[in-house]
């Protein structure tokens, strides 16, 4: 995946709460993009995209999203961290702001799930290296016991190179 556009009831809250929380980088605040009413762009931390998470205002009287209860749509966005001890950074942060929802252990992967200002969920997630997999590592959704995976892994352990369509 390239970006997100997303559209939120207040570009400019759920910015700061991407900035506070996930260490995205507003584009318009370092001169990299102009400033646009009602429009965030952003670009996460390491990223050299020209920007990862775009968001729209759509104003405060917006409904909430009805995807996944009779309504097609999508259910979250997946930002991918570099190692366990990011994941249990941004894990700390969530939960101090009251976003973190959970995590799971779907075996190729640990993750966790959290909300926005707008209730649009999202996961946070770090790829077990292939080269680490065993068949104990099968796809599933497990509970999250992240101090057996850092006596597995490691807290430093890189995640899974991305690997990009050419």
């Amino acid at each position: 995946m390239n970006h997100a556009v997303l559209y939120v009831r207040d570009a400019d809250r759920t910015a700061d709460f991407m900035e506070r929380m996930l260490g995205f980088q507003r584009l318009d605040s370092v001169g990299i993009m102009p400033r646009i009413q009602g429009v965030a762009f952003l670009r996460a931390d390491g990223s050299n995209n020209d920007h990862d998470l775009a968001l729209f205002s759509v104003g405060p009287d917006a409904a909430d999203s009805l995807a996944g209860t009779g309504m097609v749509g999508l259910y979250h966005i997946s930002w991918e961290v570099n190692s366990l001890r990011d994941l249990i950074a941004y894990g700390h942060v969530l939960e101090e702001e009251g976003a973190l929802l959970g995590g799971s252990d779907h075996g190729t992967t640990r993750a966790l799930y959290a909300r926005d200002p707008d209730g649009i969920e999202f996961e946070l997630v770090w790829v077990v290296p292939e080269s680490l997999l065993t068949v104990d590592d099968a796809p599933t959704t497990r509970d999250l016991d992240l101090e057996s995976d850092i006596a597995r892994f490691g807290l430093d352990t890189p995640g899974r190179q991305p690997q990009y369509f050419m």
